[in-house]
């Protein structure tokens, strides 16, 4: 009985440290690039033009796919 008892809590303690421990979701924003030219085909020359306008990445989006630059916000 006394082994139950520990088993069950530490199986509590367990799982009440995974839930304090869930990482937050960080917001990601996005701007249109003000050098990408021409229409966006690919999303890595879209985040290379990004990184070097301060941005951590970008992807190619939209209808006329325009290359939008994106970072943690």
């Amino acid at each position: 009985m006394k082994r139950s008892i520990g088993f069950l809590f530490l199986v509590l303690i367990f799982l009440a440290s995974q839930e304090m421990m869930m990482p937050t979701e960080a917001r990601v924003c996005a701007s249109k690039s003000h050098y990408y030219k021409g229409p966006c085909l690919h999303n890595h020359n879209c985040a290379m033009v990004c990184r070097n306008e301060g941005f951590s990445g970008g992807k190619c989006h939209g209808l006329g796919r325009r290359c939008f630059c994106t970072k943690l916000c």
